[in-house]
C-alpha cells in the first residue's frame, strides 16, 4: 500500500468535507483487524475509498474487501484512489444502493463495516448477520451520531436516523448471539462480535 497516497487522499477528503473514518475510530478498528487478519471484509458505504484502503493492509493473504457505494462521483473518486494507493487487487466496488445490492450477496464475511445511511442501519445489520462468518465482527460507525442518540434529542430533521440508530443499539445489545460494546471514539463505534 502506498502510504504517501493515502495521506493525500485523507487530506483532500478533509478539505472537501467528505466524511471519512476518524483517526481514533480507525485506530480501534485497525487493532482488531490486525489480530483477526480477515479473509473477507464487507464495507457498506465506500465514500472515496479511504477506509477500505486503510483496512486492506490487515487482510490475510489473498484477502478481499467488497465495498458498496451509490454516489457516482464518489465511486469515480474511490476507483482512482484505490488505484493510486496500489490496492486495486484487494478491493471490489459494488456500484448501487446497498439496500438493493446486499440481498443479492451470499458470501461469508469475517468483518462487516457499516458506514452509510443512518436510517438504514437496522436493515444493514440484518443483512450483515446473515453473511457474518463464525466469530465475525460488525463495526458500525457514527453510532452515537453527534451525541443525539444518547440524549433526548427529538428534532424532526434527524429523527429517523436517531430512531434507527437507537434501534440498532437495542438489537445488537439484546441479541444473545452477539457481544456488543459501544465506544465513544469518533462519532461513536459499535463493535458486535458473533459468538456462535
Amino acid at each position: 500500500m502506498n502510504k504517501l497516497e493515502l495521506e493525500k487522499i485523507k487530506k483532500k477528503a478533509i478539505e472537501e468535507h467528505i466524511p471519512i473514518i476518524m483517526d481514533d475510530t480507525l485506530e480501534v478498528i485497525s487493532k482488531r483487524l490486525k489480530e483477526l487478519r480477515p479473509k473477507r471484509i464487507l464495507e457498506i458505504g465506500t465514500a472515496v475509498g479511504y477506509s477500505a484502503i486503510c483496512f486492506s493492509e490487515f487482510l490475510s493473504e489473498n484477502g478481499v474487501i467488497d465495498t458498496i457505494e451509490r454516489d457516482d462521483e464518489r465511486i469515480k473518486e474511490a476507483k482512482e484512489n484505490i488505484k493510486k494507493a496500489e490496492v486495486s487487487d484487494k478491493i471490489n466496488i459494488y456500484e448501487g444502493d446497498a439496500v438493493e445490492i446486499l440481498p443479492t450477496l451470499n458470501k461469508k464475511y469475517d468483518v462487516v463495516f457499516i458506514d452509510a445511511a443512518k436510517g438504514k442501519y437496522t436493515f444493514f445489520l440484518n443483512e450483515a448477520l446473515r453473511m457474518l462468518a463464525e466469530n465475525g465482527i460488525i463495526f458500525a460507525d457514527n453510532i452515537l451520531y453527534k451525541g443525539y442518540v444518547m440524549s433526548d434529542y427529538n428534532k424532526h430533521k434527524q429523527r429517523t436516523a436517531v430512531t434507527n440508530l437507537r434501534k440498532y443499539i437495542k438489537e445488537t445489545t439484546e441479541n444473545p448471539n452477539l457481544e456488543t460494546e459501544i465506544l465513544e471514539v469518533g462519532d461513536g463505534l459499535a463493535i458486535s462480535k458473533l459468538n456462535i
